[in-house]
């Protein structure tokens, strides 16, 4: 398919309620400045476990933005990404109406869904019995339901779906969106990702596979990406969806255009269920796979932004990844990882990271990778340590890989006429 206008696809919008801030512009100044998220966990009392902080979203709620009785059938991950749609929506500018409703679609991805509606329902179950279980459990439970309520608040009536691949969820669905656009079935898409998974059970399951951090005593120094002392990501929850446009459209209603969706790729280890290939095969194919849509070379990407998880096998492997994708010029790219800062969102990380990646092509600064002070000599490369940093970004790349071996990479560019 030719490049044309026809088939472009454009941001225009971005809304985001994460452990920085609850929305774009105070997380990005709070990720240029280096400052944590993380800290004690108050959703829940965590004494006795194995791990006892998180990235919480600080300050939210949703009665500010929602009507008390909608709220009250919508689990926290529903909540976050219908609020996030309402700011990416008034950001891109976008009236919806009857003119346009059937036209515009939205995809949220969610690796887990309502999980704190069901634990709170099990336990009414168990103790008051099965009379006493809410007729909301299901809809609210179900991890679709995001972009569900997403698309009756805003009243759009194009394609409406979930992706559910893990800690590349969100990834996938601006990536599905992206294709969407791209091939002429609709002309917008709102994409992204939402998860809410801090209770007992959410935590619980984490420490059991003893994949996030236990450094208690120190929070904000617990997401360690690529440095010898990292222990585990940090659970955090969020949203963040993006207003993709075909350019045309864009274009038509005067939009201001954030940056340029180039590729999408994709790819599976078909190694393990929470092991990435030990080799970094299946996400260099996925990065190499996004290159070869955009028609890039690997001297053309200006940034990465780095799954990062802060895992001791992730940050090896995606190290090794690059490498392999991009060989010696992969030691002259500047790469972080925000997770540093804001844990680890599961289904709504590559959503959050995506729209990092358009904040770095608009600002010129690249966000740091913090607490990386003992680099751990297996990942050599340019992380960007501990302060933001000034460079002309017109290409990035942002990585996503996911349990079960879910791999997914977005190419964002800098928006020109051409």
């Amino acid at each position: 398919m030719t490049n044309t206008s026809d088939n472009r696809v454009v941001v225009t919008g971005i809304g985001i309620l994460c452990p920085l801030g609850l929305d774009i512009l105070t997380t990005w100044e709070e990720l240029i400045a280096g400052k944590s998220g993380i800290d004690y966990i108050t959703l829940f009392d965590p004494e006795p476990f194995d791990t006892k902080f998180a990235g919480e979203v600080k300050g939210f709620e949703p009665t500010d933005y929602i009507n008390r009785k909608d709220a009250r059938r919508m689990d926290r991950f529903s909540q976050l990404a219908v609020v996030a749609s309402l700011q990416a929506v008034k950001e891109a500018g976008l009236q919806i109406n009857s003119m346009n409703q059937d036209n515009i679609g939205v995809i949220v991805g969610s690796g887990i869904g309502g999980l704190t509606t069901l634990f709170e329902q099990i336990g009414v179950l168990l103790e008051k019995g099965p009379g006493r279980v809410s007729p909301f459990l299901a809809p609210m439970m179900i991890s679709d339901m995001a972009a569900a309520q997403v698309s009756i608040a805003l009243g759009v009536k194009g394609p409406n779906l979930c992706t559910t691949s893990a800690c590349s969820s969100g990834s996938d669905a601006i990536g599905a969106a992206y294709e969407l656009i791209k091939h002429g079935d609709t002309q917008a898409v709102i994409a992204g990702g939402s998860e809410a998974i801090i209770n007992p059970v959410g935590v619980a399951a984490f420490n059991a596979l003893k994949a996030i951090s236990t450094r208690n005593s120190e929070p904000k120094l617990a997401s360690r990406p690529f440095d010898t002392e990292r222990d585990g990501f940090v659970i955090s929850e969020g949203a963040c969806l993006l207003v993709l446009e075909n350019l045309t459209h864009a274009q038509k209603r005067g939009a201001n255009i954030l940056a340029e969706i180039l590729a999408y790729g994709a790819s599976a280890d078909a190694y393990h269920i929470t092991q990435p290939d030990e080799d970094g095969g299946g996400a260099a194919r996925a990065m190499q796979v996004a290159l070869n849509k955009a028609g890039l070379k690997t001297t053309e990407v200006d940034y990465i932004n780095a799954h990062g998880t802060a895992t001791p096998l992730n940050d090896k492997v995606e190290t090794m990844a690059i490498k392999t994708v991009f060989g010696n010029n992969a030691y002259h790219i500047p790469i972080s990882s925000t997770k540093s800062m804001m844990g680890h969102l599961i289904g709504g990380a590559g959503a959050v990271e995506a729209a990092i990646c358009i904040m770095v092509i608009q600002h010129g600064l690249i966000p740091p990778t913090i607490n990386l002070t003992h680099p751990d000599p297996e990942c050599d490369l340019d992380y960007v340590p501990n302060v933001a940093r000034q460079a002309k970004v017109t290409t990035a790349l942002s990585n996503s890989f996911g349990f079960g071996g879910h791999n997914s990479v977005l190419v964002f560019r800098r928006y020109s006429e051409r």
